[in-house]
């Protein structure tokens, strides 16, 4: 199954970021401990693009900082159908694994906590979602932003196979 690699250009659209860990790593030095800041971000527009980045400083805003910009460089095309996505699929990245599963209008993003973050800022609105496996963030995130990347719209589907849209929804 082919990945969804098409890139984005982030110039070209409004992206709003949502911070989805911050983490507080210790360096124990003969001078005592250094504190450093471990940020998790997720970016998307709403409508379809979505990507994940890590940033790591002494500073959380510039970890942040960093995060976005990361996040900014990876990212991707979800392919969204009617407010949800086109067919259920699993991801996965190393002991993080997750199912997602389109639902039905109404229904709302039924997800946990990373993999919300990365579902709302895709735009999507409707869905199922299990986490499985490892519950760190950043494997989570990780693992739903491979479940995306694997999605394909019905009509990528009917070009592949030669025939026409009606033709695929009939069976």
């Amino acid at each position: 199954m082919a990945k969804n690699n098409r890139r984005i250009n982030p110039a070209e659209i409004e992206l709003k970021e949502k911070l989805v860990n911050l983490n507080r790593v210790a360096k124990v030095t003969k001078g005592g401990r250094t504190f450093s800041f471990a940020a998790i971000v997720v970016v998307g527009d709403g409508k379809g693009n979505v990507g994940h980045g890590l940033g790591k400083a002494r500073d959380v805003q510039e970890s942040i900082a960093k995060a976005i910009d990361d996040a900014k460089k990876h990212l991707i095309k979800v392919p969204i159908y009617k407010g949800t996505i086109p067919h259920e699929q699993k991801g996965k990245y190393g002991a993080g694994k997750v199912f997602i599963k389109p639902a039905a209008d109404g229904t709302g993003v039924i997800a946990g906590g990373a993999m919300r973050a990365v579902l709302e800022s895709a735009g999507v609105q409707n869905v199922l979602a299990k986490s499985m496996g490892s519950s760190n963030p950043h494997n989570v995130v990780k693992a739903t932003i491979d479940a995306l990347s694997k999605l394909r719209s019905p009509m990528e589907i009917a070009q592949e196979r030669g025939i026409s849209m009606e033709k695929l929804f009939q069976g």
